[in-house]
């Protein structure tokens, strides 16, 4: 697990250089005072046609997690998480206060986190069917919304500005922060790297957009496409362009667990658009990067597979670790922890027995970067 950190939630919230907006589409207000409880049958917080839920999901016997998820795909796939670093215990609260806080607890009542400096104005919470919850003032004005401190997951809709980052989270079921991120610069470059894991600092950039000087904001529309523009719009990198409408599919862009960001498409029904699609996600247009095996050649670090492995890119375009002759996976269930050596290790002791137990292995196609 990675070192407990800030959550989402419990970052000073601070406000971009734009006006904020106000909330056009339909939603349903979550008066202040509401609460959540942690538990097996835990009610939610729903969108109004249903498309998004935010609550408490259990990943474990006894762990919860805050979070945004798809309400209406059996996988409840989770956009947007709180807690990832720390699961709460069966029991935990969440309550919207009457001071407009948002304050999760402790079975205890031990307060674990709250959002700071959002409670002034604040009248009521909302989930819109966008996936963006939001607490917003009498006048229906944004105050906060998840939308600006995205964890993993970006939707349609949502903007990814300066200085905003994804990171990816440890594994496919461990939500705790993990070892890549996805960051627009303040000089407009987006870039991919590792980071000094378990701590947060930039590491190595295997991925960048080279849009120093010019690059403003991400954006994710309606048709399906990712795309980096200039302050005037001008779109700079296409990061994905698979049209697939919001009207026919469910849509999410994650830096998942092994560095690479990924556009899925999930349909909704069975429309004429969605014909012949699986009732499932679907990985569309290109990986990035599209070869992360290649991609990692830091000096410094695991790479993709962590060290003394070695990584080899299936089909899907997912990496798969191994481990060379006289080594084993230090934990077969994390692969991506690395590997150990399995043999004896050749004594230097000046009276030991001189044997000859080593010799060189062939491993054909294979690259040691670096290591030459």
């Amino acid at each position: 697990m990675a070192l407990a950190t800030p959550c989402p939630l419990c970052i000073f919230l601070h406000f971009l250089l734009l006006l904020p907006f106000t909330i056009a589409q339909n939603h349903i207000k979550i008066p202040l005072g509401s609460s959540l409880t942690a538990n097996d049958g835990n009610l939610v917080w729903a969108s109004p046609l249903g498309e998004f839920a935010f609550g408490f999901q259990q990943i474990e016997k006894d762990g919860f997690l805050l979070a945004i998820w798809f309400n209406k795909i059996p996988e409840r796939t989770v956009v947007w998480s709180a807690n990832g670093n720390t699961l709460v215990k069966r029991g935990s609260k969440l309550e919207l206060t009457k001071n407009g806080l948002l304050v999760l607890k402790s079975p205890t009542g031990k307060q674990i986190c709250v959002v700071q400096g959002a409670g002034s104005g604040v009248a009521y919470a909302a989930m819109l069917d966008t996936g963006n919850f939001v607490l917003a003032s009498q006048d229906s004005v944004s105050i906060w919304e998840s939308f600006n401190e995205p964890t993993d997951t970006l939707l349609p809709l949502q903007a990814f500005n300066q200085g905003k980052r994804l990171a990816a989270r440890y594994s496919g079921k461990n939500f705790s922060k993990g070892r890549f991120q996805l960051k627009l610069r303040s000089n407009g470059n987006l870039e991919l790297y590792t980071t000094t894991f378990p701590m947060d600092a930039a590491n190595y950039v295997y991925w960048s957009s080279n849009t120093a000087g010019s690059g403003f904001q991400v954006m994710f529309n309606q048709s399906g496409s990712i795309y980096l523009q200039a302050k005037n719009g001008t779109i700079l990198s296409m990061l994905s362009s698979k049209p697939s409408s919001t009207e026919d599919f469910y849509q999410r862009a994650i830096l998942e667990y092994d560095g690479v960001f990924r556009h899925y498409v999930h349909p909704k029904n069975n429309g004429p658009d969605t014909k012949g699609w699986s009732r499932a996600w679907s990985h569309c247009s290109t990986s990035i990067p599209s070869n992360i095996c290649l991609s990692l050649k830091e000096e410094t670090g695991g790479g993709a597979c962590g060290f003394n492995g070695y990584c080899s890119l299936e089909k899907d375009q997912r990496p798969n670790c191994h481990c060379p002759n006289g080594y084993s996976f230090i934990d077969p269930n994390d692969v991506m922890k690395g590997c150990k050596q399995s043999f004896e290790s050749q004594s230097c002791d000046v009276n030991s027995k001189e044997e000859d137990k080593f010799y060189f292995n062939t491993m054909e196609n294979t690259d040691w970067p670096l290591s030459d």
